[in-house]
Formats: structure tokens, sequence, C-alpha cells
């Protein structure tokens, strides 16, 4: 099922960044739903952004993918690489990555703790600390890893909760990229 699931999609999200529009050229539409404005970030503490807080209104023509996720989760950590692999081949073409960190037990919270796992883990995308959980409530957040794509408008796009789909994820961000921005 899976297999032929991601033959389909990759077929479908193809389709739609070609598909002719009503004067014949080729559009950028997605099949991506617009689910409205993504909450702005508002945190304060960062990492790997050379001092400065990143905001999503400065971030406009680029595609942020947000990754909520706590360094002592094993499942946020089995989701680093591809956002690792995505940061390196997309910051390129306009995909910015962001881990927001919002720490599930206490150790997490300690700023020196996260500097650590950051290092450790060889996190060279932006990393902000959200231990009040500012970010994560706005985006009501549930659950450990979720990301989300956020397209150049500043509009959520595309939400996933746990690992995997990372082909899926791939072309969703393929084709916000190729949306054109005014």
């Amino acid at each position: 099922m899976k297999r032929w699931w991601n033959i389909w999609l990759m077929a479908a999200v193809a389709a739609c960044v070609t598909a002719p529009g009503p004067s014949g050229a080729p559009t950028q539409e997605s099949m991506l739903n617009n689910y409205g404005p993504a909450p702005e970030l508002t945190n304060t503490i960062w990492l790997n952004t050379a001092g400065q807080a990143l905001r999503l209104a400065d971030l406009r023509g680029k595609v942020v993918a947000l990754d909520m996720w706590t360094f002592g989760c094993i499942n946020c950590r089995n989701v680093i690489p591809a956002l690792k692999e995505w940061h390196q081949t997309y910051s390129s073409q306009g995909l910015v990555i962001i881990g927001n960190h919002f720490p599930e037990f206490d150790y997490e919270k300690d700023w020196n703790n996260v500097q650590d796992a950051v290092a450790r883990l060889g996190i060279e995308y932006a990393v902000a600390q959200d231990n009040d959980g500012a970010v994560w409530w706005a985006y009501k957040t549930r659950y450990w890893p979720t990301l989300y794509l956020i397209d150049k408008r500043g509009d959520l796009r595309y939400k996933h909760i746990g690992e995997g789909a990372y082909e899926e994820t791939e072309a969703a961000i393929k084709v916000l990229l190729a949306e054109p921005y005014p």
C-alpha cells in the first residue's frame, strides 16, 4: 500500500506542478491545502542564526520547514538526518529549516544541554528554544516530532506528525519552492 501511495503522490505532485492553466501555460498550483497564515515565531533564544531571532515576516519569499522537536525524543532524533539533507540540498533554493525545541522533561529545558545536543547531532540549521511553549501551542502541536511547511507568503500548507513520509514531505517542499512569489 505504501509503495502505491508514494508512486501516486509523486505523480500527482508532478502533474500539479506542470499542469497547464487556462491560458495553456504551465501553472505552479499545488495540491497542498492552504490552512491560512502561520503563527509568527516569538522565540528569543536561537542557535545557528548569528545571534538573530528569525521571524516569518522576515522570511517572506522563502519556504520554511518548522520542526517541533526535543533532543531527548528518539523519534525526533530519527527525523534529523532528513532535515539535514533537505537543508543541504534546498537552502540555496530558498528553504529555511527551523527546529523549534520544546522540552518534554526538565533536563531538556537547560540551554547548555540544548547547545550540546545540537552540536552532537551536527545540526547546522536554525534552532530556537521554546521552553514556555509559546510557538508549540500557537501551532496547536500535540506530538513530537511534528513538521510544518510554510509557503513563501507565510501560509501554513503542510503538516506531518511523527517519523516517516520523507518522500512525500520532500515532494511538498519541491512544490512549494516552485510556486511563484510576487
